[in-house]
């Protein structure tokens, strides 16, 4: 059984080849002698500007004596290690009369319909919007000043919202759910590190390629893609789901994993109006704000040589107080994109290439809005809030998702901005200068400016200089959570429902959306034969 041994450090400037060294160094081995030496985690230990390091844990196998040698000596930060195994059950008894499909190919979708393919169950996978190579260049149409397309555009299409949102792989979660994951994107990514990086990065400029090539394997296996093919109602009888109503038609089927994503409104509403069972949840919600990428690196490195090593400086602040800000998704050398589902609403989010070569760092500043905030019992309350304040700063950018944008001096001392201003914004499309109040709620607008001079403080100033703010930024996660079994995955009165990802309320990220997709699929491999 391999040895795992963490807290092993090397300066950024050192080759990652000289890692058997200072393992060797370390246990008083001879690097020769490792049957195996398998990176599990990589992260970068900022504290000391002058003096950054790479901190490692590695699983390491030797002969059988020197390791047991090893064990007896009980060095600290070595151990065993006993990885845990990943949960892949044998295919159940009971028939299927129709293949299951899958709503939605983001990350919740795509890697359930992977786990279905792969034990040959053939899914089938519904999307609304478009194929990756259709969206990009509709992508490029609006930011150029061209009209909403509203199934083909940052948020609906191939891969989802998340194609077009940076492509963090983060996630909170461990184990060998989480492992699987990320074998599956470093397989269709061609980049090996992505499992053992603690803050692995693909890069929109990356995402379109990942997101075809997981369709390439999904088709090779025996499953299909339908695309512009929009989820319109379901059918039921007795309680069982028994097809689905498309704008393509009827689509017979038992099984339905529903990885819709969060800004699926119209689909809400479709299955709220059928019955199924929606509850409120609380969801994030703020202000984007936008920083020169120098003035970051500076502050975070210390010494200019590291940014040749590093690339563009990330961060991660948190002002605790009666109401926290945190920030969410920096994009290191990213850009401002448009995160908008229906006509006539404004709703900003951010991304970055795997390059990180824009002049501007962003990030969200987000609160958290309990449901009890959101003005209303009803299930759907949280939407409405989320709709109410896109659309005032629809208008607030002239009508023409322009982005309302404000100087962060400004914000904080309440001042209207001057229409004439011309504050610097990655944002493609344009900017018009607003007063940042009208887009958010006042105790969320309250929460920011008594949080965003705590941020500054901890950067000795160094935050707030040159520092803009655009918005709102509402998706940070689902308003509504959609009922379901723990164990089954179903929701109640409507079985063969599996509710899935960030839009039924289930996760918050690439990863834990992925995960949660892919343990319905299992579900359903657990209980049915595969399609003859």
């Amino acid at each position: 059984m391999p040895l795992r041994v963490s807290n092993l450090q090397l300066p950024v400037e050192a080759p990652e080849t000289d890692l058997p060294i200072e393992l060797g160094r370390l246990l008083g081995v001879d690097p020769g002698d490792f049957t195996t030496c398998r990176i599990l985690r990589k992260s970068l230990d900022a504290r000391q500007r002058f003096g950054l390091k790479f901190v490692y844990t590695v699983a390491v196998e030797l002969p059988t004596d020197a390791q047991r040698r090893l064990v007896e000596k009980r060095l600290p930060n070595v151990d065993i290690w006993q990885p845990t195994q990943f949960d892949d059950p044998l295919p159940g008894r009971e028939a299927l009369e129709y293949r299951p499909v899958v709503v939605g190919s983001g990350p919740a979708g795509i890697l359930a319909g992977l786990y279905l393919a792969q034990k040959g169950y053939r899914p089938l996978i519904v999307e609304r919007g478009c194929a990756v190579k259709e969206r990009v260049p509709a992508i490029r149409r609006f930011d150029s000043g061209g009209p909403f397309e509203s199934h083909n555009n940052y948020l609906f299409g191939e891969g989802g919202a998340g194609t077009f949102s940076d492509g963090k792989l983060t996630c909170r979660l461990t184990g060998s759910d989480v492992d699987w994951v990320l074998q599956q994107f470093a397989d269709c990514s061609g980049k090996p590190a992505i499992v053992y990086e603690n803050r692995p990065h693909l890069g929109s400029n990356r995402l379109p390629m990942v997101v075809r090539n997981f369709r390439r394997r999904i088709e090779q296996l025996g499953g299909e893609y339908r695309f512009e093919c929009c989820v319109e109602g379901l059918d039921v009888c007795d309680g069982r789901v028994t097809g689905l109503q498309t704008s393509s038609g009827q689509i017979p089927t038992s099984r339905v994993i529903l990885g819709i994503g969060h800004s699926a409104r119209d689909t809400y509403q479709q299955l709220f109006d059928q019955g199924v069972p929606f509850e409120q949840k609380a969801f994030q919600l703020g202000l984007r704000i936008e920083q020169p990428q120098e003035q970051i690196n500076r502050h975070k490195y210390g010494k200019p040589e590291y940014e040749s090593i590093l690339g563009a400086a990330d961060y991660t602040l948190t002002a605790k107080g009666q109401r926290d800000v945190y920030s969410f998704c920096m994009c290191a050398g990213g850009e401002v994109i448009p995160s908008i589902s229906e006509p006539g609403y404004f709703c900003s989010n951010g991304m970055s290439s795997s390059r990180h070569n824009t002049p501007f760092a962003n990030s969200g500043l987000m609160v958290t809005l309990e449901p009890h905030e959101f003005g209303s019992e009803h299930p759907l309350a949280g939407v409405e809030v989320q709709r109410k304040f896109e659309a005032t700063a629809f208008r607030l950018g002239g009508g023409d998702y322009f982005s309302p944008i404000q100087s962060a001096n400004d914000f904080l001392q309440q001042r209207t901005p001057d229409a004439k201003d011309r504050l610097p914004s990655s944002y493609a499309r344009g900017t018009v200068p607003a007063s940042l109040d009208q887009v958010l709620p006042p105790i969320v607008v309250a929460a920011i400016r008594k949080g965003l001079p705590i941020m500054d403080k901890k950067w000795q100033g160094e935050f707030l200089k040159n520092a803009t703010l655009v918005g709102p930024e509402m998706r940070g996660s689902s308003p509504v959570r959609i009922s379901r079994d723990r164990v089954t995955f179903e929701t109640p009165g409507f079985a063969g429902l599996y509710p899935v990802g960030e839009g039924a309320g289930y996760a918050g990220g690439i990863i834990t959306a992925a995960v949660d997709g892919l343990r319905a699929a299992r579900e359903i491999v657990r209980r049915f034969a595969p399609m003859q």
